[in-house]
């Protein structure tokens, strides 16, 4: 088996809700995502998607990912998609660094691997634990009294797992986070993500003067050393993020004891491939885990689903479905939500049929060996 036509899309994707406002007056309107398909000898296609959310939340932008798709997909005609350490190991030689150009040319490959095999990309992760895993969902960065009704109309939609965006002014998000806890059941599961947006000092200000509220605090600083400083003096559980972009990372973060749980995204890892190693190591290591992305559409969430539900019920956290938040759609047979639980779709690999005709025309496309 072998890749014989790569093609790539860009695709604009805007959010149903408006703009997506973190704290420091950073937003979004859409997720702008590079989508390319791996035709294989056979007439089988595999899909891959990635979206960074704007250009301040990861170290990833969709021009690089345009430029970088470019330059490394003519290394892999003629590879066979089945080895994916190999060609993980191709990607990273002619291509240095910049782990989100390669995490859609990955996904596409473990989609076509499963699909040559007649079976979903789930029994290929490990195998599926449940039938479906439980969603969150965002408050985003903004007055108090708005994101607690924001949080209460989520809550009365039937989540029970809520997101709240911190780490702007300190005195400010007490008050936010104040307010949606005032406005949610006390069973509401609560995060609090500051998004790497606070000094130790304003994280430690934020956790002092909200003891009283039940919530797991997620990557409230920049580094790992800065969150672990925090979680000394914190009675909460800690969420890691943004901290997470390598295996040397997640053995740090181990070794000091500076989390709890791992929230671990497809494109800032490089691609299915390497997400699924670390979310093996972090289960054998006892972390909860969390596997997400930057952003995406059916493609995108698809995979996310296929992680998730081959990640142990007893160590994972939640999921998201990014493909409910876009105006655009790209596949049918998206990946199923119900009330606030997703499953897979049914189908070998991602299960998802892409739907061409609505990505535009490729910016790239070429064949050979």
């Amino acid at each position: 088996m072998r890749i014989t036509t790569i093609k790539a899309y860009r695709l604009l994707q805007p959010f149903v809700d408006g703009p997506y406002r973190m704290s420091k007056a950073r937003q979004a309107d859409a997720f702008d995502a590079v989508i390319v398909a791996l035709t294989a000898d056979d007439g089988l296609t595999g899909w891959g998607e990635m979206a960074p959310l704007g250009t301040f939340y990861s170290a990833a932008f969709a021009a690089g990912a345009e430029k970088g798709t470019a330059e490394i997909a003519p290394h892999l005609l003629g590879a066979d998609p089945r080895a994916l350490a190999q060609v993980g190991r191709l990607m990273d030689t002619v291509f240095k660094g910049h782990p989100y150009v390669k995490s859609a040319l990955d996904m596409a490959c473990c989609d076509l691997a499963a699909r040559a095999a007649g079976v979903p990309l789930v029994t290929m992760l490990g195998g599926r634990e449940s039938d479906t895993a439980e969603l969150y969902k965002v408050v985003t960065h903004g007055p108090a009294d708005a994101m607690a009704k924001l949080a209460a109309r989520f809550v009365g939609d039937g989540f029970n797992r809520i997101q709240v965006k911190v780490g702007g002014g300190v005195r400010g998000d007490i008050e936010r986070v104040a307010a949606v806890a005032a406005a949610v059941p006390k069973e509401t599961v609560i995060f609090c993500d500051a998004n790497a947006g606070w000094t130790p000092f304003q994280a430690r200000q934020f956790a002092d003067a909200t003891r009283a509220i039940d919530y797991v605090f997620e990557q409230p600083c920049a580094t790992i050393d800065e969150c672990l400083s925090v979680r000394r003096s914190l009675d909460k559980p800690m969420v890691l993020d943004e901290s997470v972009v390598t295996l040397d990372d997640l053995l740090d973060i181990h070794r000091k004891g500076a989390a709890d749980g791992l929230t671990l995204k497809i494109s800032r890892l490089g691609g299915v491939s390497k997400t699924r190693q670390l979310r093996d190591l972090a289960v054998d290591l006892g972390f909860m885990v969390t596997v997400e992305d930057t952003g995406g559409a059916e493609i995108d969430t698809a995979a996310m689903a296929h992680l998730s539900l081959s990640t142990p019920q007893e160590r994972r956290l939640h999921a998201i479905a990014f493909h409910e938040w876009v105006t655009v759609r790209t596949a049918a047979n998206c990946p199923p939500v119900s009330g606030s639980r997703m499953g897979i779709p049914d189908g070998p690999g991602l299960g998802i049929d892409v739907l061409p005709e609505r990505l535009g025309k490729p910016f790239l496309e070429i064949s050979g060996k």
